[in-house]
């Protein structure tokens, strides 16, 4: 398995079953991000930046508690409440960067690996239009395995076109050559949406960088851009509209049990 922090290119693709078919598949990149490696990275690379303004930046404050400077205490933090051991671990997490300066994360996956490459858990930080973040830490049982699978229950408001009332299932693969996250979302009449990205790995570095800025130049504008677009369009359909409930903590987290998978 490679290591370290990459870009991966590819497409992300919605596909809603009910009550009206609708599809979507949208050219998007990610950056996979080794959190220890972000201070060499950000002297290295002259267009990424680490906390600071940059062509293509990386910004504590876009996850987990939003506190500059403290996010990897804060993953610890959460796989500790988990009963998890924290030490010595890599933290590597997939992303959108800022890109000018502006972006929009509908989907942040943190892989906790031990050094030898086990996978001791998956977080996955949901983000919605409102400003909420909901984290779901799901600790991994078999951690060599390349691809995972578990579910856990929807516990943070999303889309104006879903209920609540709903549970994920994901089945992701871990980062190498490629990287891929699926996520079907059912209640209890079967499934409702499903929505992936894969995508291929490129070196991280300033060449690769450029040339996929040039690729995606307004590409974290365009994500917001196409979700209310994506919305006009099940609108016009007559996809009923679900309203929003407020979340109680702007920045809240669900540790998944066991059975829960």
């Amino acid at each position: 398995m490679n290591r370290g922090s990459a870009i991966y290119v590819g497409d992300v693709v919605h596909r809603r079953y009910r009550p009206k078919e609708h599809r979507l598949r949208y050219k998007v990149f990610s950056l996979l991000i080794d959190l220890d490696e972000l201070p060499d990275l950000d002297r290295r690379l002259r267009v990424f930046g680490y906390n600071r303004n940059a062509l293509i930046s990386f910004w504590d404050t876009d996850h987990g508690s939003g506190q500059p400077g403290k996010l990897r205490e804060w993953v610890e933090a959460q796989l500790s409440d988990a009963g998890l051991d924290r030490a010595d671990l890599r933290i590597r997490l997939l992303c959108y960067p800022r890109l000018f300066g502006y972006v929009f994360n509908p989907l942040t996956v943190y892989f906790c690996e031990t050094r030898d490459g086990d996978l001791v858990a998956i977080l996955y930080e949901v983000c919605n239009t409102f400003h909420e973040r909901h984290t779901y830490v799901i600790p991994i049982d078999g951690g060599s395995r390349s691809v995972v699978r578990h579910s856990c229950r929807k516990e943070m408001y999303v889309s104006p076109f879903i209920p609540m009332d709903c549970s994920y299932q994901f089945t992701t693969r871990r980062p190498d050559s490629r990287v891929a996250i699926a996520i079907r979302e059912a209640d209890c009449e079967g499934s409702l949406l499903s929505a992936s990205f894969s995508g291929e790995r490129r070196v991280l570095s300033d060449a690769s960088l450029l040339r996929t800025l040039i690729g995606f130049p307004l590409m974290t504008l365009k994500v917001t851009a196409a979700i209310h677009w994506e919305a006009l369009r099940l609108w016009l359909k007559g996809v009923p509209i679900h309203r929003h409930i407020r979340s109680l903590s702007p920045h809240a987290r669900t540790i998944v049990q066991l059975e829960e998978r």
